[in-house]
């Protein structure tokens, strides 16, 4: 779990542009963490709502503070482009008010009156203490909107970041500390999988809220199957398909798939990894997709001109995208645009693109980097069952078509979110964010979120006690 170089109990972050050691810490205390954030829990529970509504809405002023050096902290932790990086600090500011208004809209209080019967009411109570794991792509927008709702709903949080993105993390936690929230509300708990698993298992955790890949997210579920009181909220990867169908603007559409595919060096869990092309298009499509990669620049976060993407995550993960693509062209694959290591001693990876049509087996796996699988059909019925052709189910996009196609599409595909002429990755913050199969739970997060913070509870009331029994009894 450690990273290269750190000692015994420690945990280095590491510039994934330079290679350099940027932030170096000492592994939490997960039993600790959790009993710290049960002592303080009942009492923020017990603050009235609107006290947790505008010490959440101060957080947001704290990070407005420190909007530029957490987009700076963003970008050299994740090697993202400074851009990018500030895009994520504006996300992390728009889940504000969207979860004030989703916690509104999905547990509103309901009160009945049923005349001699008295009333019926429906509140929400928080769960308790929740953890919260997350992954390095987005290691302040994808935190914050965990983090947000379950303090609205009135939980405490334990705050497990990626062992990749321990800094902006940490940067995260003093703005909410900063803003008037306990630091036994919200902590950060340093650490790897082995600290993430440990939390997530821990009788004194309520809720796990988890974002991050397939394959842990199914150990989590399978771990935590017998204990049917703790909920579990998975926000898993994708292998997500962009079909592109009848449409006289192919210059639009490869853009539209280029954005897909390859922007956040295509690490982000809503990265179109199989395009999809009607045969008769896909010349003249590919061509202009090729194109518009070849002139994408990858670079550093502060270079210029501005890259459009950065280096992956790891030297690790740069290598098995490179044997990916190498075992996808030893079994049929064409490519199209060779994936290049850029740089031998950092994981700049050059964005790929591989015609698989002709593979007798496609990997249904999520290629977490800058790597386009295509897949030519004739019919848009073929295009349907190719999009369905996983057992993932996070996103989609149709490009082109006419509405009939689209309401096909719509109706048939599986994926928690489905879009017509946007890239995969187009979601509103006034939308719920989730997937289905591998790709998650059924409990979606953004928008949805206060459906995995606050469980309903139905009460019949009466001021007075009134009864009687009216049958089935003997004469006194």
């Amino acid at each position: 779990m450690n990273k290269s170089g750190a000692g015994p109990g420690e945990v280095l972050s590491i510039e994934p542009a330079t290679g350099a050691i940027l932030w170096q810490g000492r592994i939490g205390d997960v039993d600790e963490a959790v009993d710290r954030a049960r002592r303080a829990w009942s009492t923020w529970a017990a603050q009235p709502h609107s006290n947790r509504i505008e010490l959440v809405r101060r957080f947001g002023n704290e990070v407005r503070k420190e909007n530029e050096r957490l987009a700076t902290l963003i970008a050299r932790e994740t090697g993202k482009p400074l851009w990018e990086a500030r895009d994520e600090v504006e996300d992390v500011l728009s889940r504000i008010e969207s979860s004030v208004r989703g916690y509104a809209e999905r547990t509103s209080q309901r009160r009945l009156d049923g005349a001699l019967q008295g009333s019926s009411a429906l509140r929400h109570k928080p769960h308790g203490v929740m953890a919260v794991i997350t992954p390095c792509n987005a290691p302040a927008a994808v935190p914050a909107g965990h983090i947000i709702p379950a303090l609205i709903a009135g939980n405490a949080v334990v705050f497990k970041p990626s062992e990749r993105a321990p800094a902006t993390g940490e940067l995260l936690a003093r703005c909410f500390h900063r803003a008037g929230i306990s630091a036994a509300v919200v902590q950060v708990l340093i650490g790897g999988g082995e600290q993430g698993q440990a939390l997530a298992l821990h009788e004194g955790i309520d809720g796990v809220l988890f974002t991050g890949s397939a394959h842990v997210g199914i150990a989590l579920n399978r771990r935590l199957a017998g204990n049917p009181g703790k909920l579990v909220a998975l926000e898993l990867g994708g292998n997500n398909p962009i079909v592109v169908w009848d449409t006289p603007k192919i210059a639009d559409a490869a853009v539209l798939v280029v954005q897909s595919a390859f922007a956040g060096a295509g690490q982000r869990c809503t990265t179109a990894r199989r395009l999809i092309v009607k045969a008769s298009l896909a010349e003249a499509l590919l061509d202009e997709v090729k194109k518009l990669a070849d002139r994408l620049i990858v670079g550093a976060p502060f270079d210029e001109p501005a890259p459009f993407m950065g280096p992956v995550s790891d030297n690790r993960t740069a290598d098995g995208l490179t044997e990916s693509f190498v075992y996808l062209l030893s079994n049929g694959g064409r490519p199209i645009k060779h994936l290049v290591r850029l740089d031998d001693r950092l994981p700049f990876l050059s964005p790929a693109i591989i015609d698989v049509t002709r593979m007798k087996e496609r990997p249904d796996v999520e290629l977490f980097g800058p790597l386009l699988q295509v897949i030519t059909v004739e019919d848009f019925d073929a295009a349907i069952a190719e999009a369905n052709a996983t057992r993932f189910g996070l996103t989609a996009a149709l490009i082109g078509g006419a509405p009939e196609d689209y309401n096909r599409f719509w109706a048939h595909v599986r994926a928690g979110v489905i879009n017509w002429n946007r890239p995969t990755h187009a979601v509103a913050p006034s939308a719920p964010f989730g997937g289905v199969g591998l790709s998650g739970n059924h409990r979606p997060t953004s928008y949805y979120a206060a459906d995995s913070c606050a469980y309903p509870v139905a009460s019949a009331e009466m001021e007075q006690p009134r009864a009687g029994i009216g049958v089935g009894l003997r004469d006194a």
